[in-house]
C-alpha cells in the first residue's frame, strides 16, 4: 500500500491578486467609515474605486477578446486579412474599431495581443485608439450627454477617427520594434495545447498585466484629482486656448471611461464646447492609467514615445475640429 505525499497549496499570481482586491474592498469600507471629517482622502478614495469598478468589467471584456485573438488569430493570419498596403490596414483597422463596444482598458491589452511581433502594429494602434472612442455606446452616450447639440456627436465621431489614424500612420513610418519591450507569451507554439487552453493561458497573462497596472493608474489619478483645486480649471477656462490646455490635462487626470466621460464634461457648463470636445478626445486616446497599462503591457520605452505623441495629436486634431464643426468657442 503506497501513500501518496501531502500536496501542498500553490500560491499562483492569480490567488494573489484576488486576496489583494478583496483587500482593498475591505480597505474602502473601512475608509468609509474612518475617514469622515478628511475630505481629501474620502475623495481619492472615492475616485480610485469609482475609476477601478467602473474600468473592471470592460477590462476583462477586453481581455477576453485578447484571449479569443490568441487561440483563433495568429499574428501571420491577421496580416493576411490586412490590407497589404499600410495606409489601407490602418484606415481599416480604424474604422473595425466602430463595431467594437469597449472601453480604453480594455483595447490596450486586445491591442497588444494583436501587435504580434510588430507587423501588424499601425493597425493594432490605430485599432487600440478607434475602439474606445467611436464604438456605438461611446456615440450614444455622447448624445444623450449633448441633446442640444448634435453636432458634438460627429465632432467627437470625426476627430477621434483622425487622431487614430494619424498615429497608425506616425508609427508606419517612425515606430521601431524596438521600443516594445515587454513580451507576450506565444500561444500558438505549442500545437498539443487545446484552443480552450490557450485562450485561458492569454486572457489570465493579459488581465494580471492590465489589472496591476490600472491599480497603479487608478490611485495616481485619484490622488491628483483629491490635491488638485477645484478653482483651477474653472479660472483656466475663460479663454479658448487656455480652455483646451486645461481640459486635456484633466482629461489626462481624470482617467473616465470612455462610456462615462461625455455625461461628466457636459455638466461643466461653464467651459466652451471646443475645449469640452478636446476632453473627449483625448481622454480614451491617453490618460494616467492608460500610461500605466501601456507600460506593462508595451513597456517604458514604447510609453514614453507614444504617450506625449498621442496626447499632442489628440489636442491639435480635436481642437482643429471643434473650430470647424462647432462654431468656435
Amino acid at each position: 500500500m503506497t501513500v501518496e505525499p501531502v500536496r501542498r497549496p500553490v500560491i499562483t499570481s492569480t490567488g494573489i491578486l484576488i486576496a489583494v482586491l478583496v483587500l482593498f474592498a475591505a480597505l474602502g469600507l473601512w475608509l468609509h467609515g474612518n475617514v469622515f471629517g478628511a475630505a481629501r482622502l474620502a475623495t481619492a478614495a472615492t475616485v480610485f474605486c469609482a475609476i477601478f469598478v467602473q474600468a473592471l468589467p470592460f477590462l476583462v471584456l477586453g481581455v477576453l477578446l485578447s484571449g479569443l485573438i490568441a487561440a483563433y488569430v495568429s499574428p501571420e493570419r491577421l496580416a493576411r486579412w490586412l490590407p497589404r498596403r499600410p495606409g489601407a490596414a490602418v484606415l481599416a483597422a480604424g474604422l473595425a474599431g466602430a463595431a467594437l463596444p469597449g472601453c480604453e482598458c480594455g483595447s490596450v491589452p486586445a491591442a497588444r495581443r494583436l501587435f504580434g511581433d510588430g507587423a501588424a502594429g499601425p493597425a493594432a494602434l490605430a485599432f487600440m485608439l478607434s475602439a474606445p472612442a467611436i464604438n456605438p455606446v461611446v456615440l450614444v452616450a455622447t448624445s444623450v450627454a449633448f441633446p442640444g447639440h448634435p453636432a458634438m456627436v460627429a465632432a467627437r465621431l470625426i476627430a477621434s477617427l483622425l487622431t487614430a489614424l494619424i498615429m497608425g500612420v506616425l508609427w508606419s513610418r517612425w515606430g521601431r520594434p524596438s521600443w516594445i519591450t515587454r513580451t507576450l507569451p506565444d500561444a500558438h507554439r505549442h500545437g498539443s495545447g487545446s484552443r480552450w487552453t490557450v485562450f485561458g493561458e492569454a486572457a489570465r497573462h493579459d488581465f494580471l498585466q492590465a489589472a496591476s497596472y490600472l491599480v497603479i493608474g487608478a490611485a495616481t489619478a485619484a490622488l491628483l484629482q483629491a490635491m488638485m483645486p477645484p478653482w483651477v480649471f474653472e479660472h483656466l477656462a475663460g479663454h479658448l486656448i487656455l480652455g483646451v490646455v486645461s481640459m486635456a490635462a484633466l482629461a489626462f487626470v481624470l482617467a473616465l471611461c470612455s462610456e462615462a466621460d461625455a455625461f461628466v464634461v457636459a455638466s461643466l457648463t461653464m467651459v466652451p464646447l471646443v475645449p469640452r470636445l478636446v476632453f473627449l478626445v483625448v481622454g480614451p486616446a491617453v490618460d494616467l492609467k492608460l500610461v500605466a497599462m501601456q507600460t506593462g503591457m508595451f513597456g517604458r520605452a514604447f510609453t514614453l514615445r507614444f504617450a506625449p505623441v498621442t496626447l499632442l495629436v489628440a489636442t491639435t486634431v480635436g481642437t482643429a475640429v471643434g473650430v470647424l464643426l462647432l462654431g468656435g468657442p
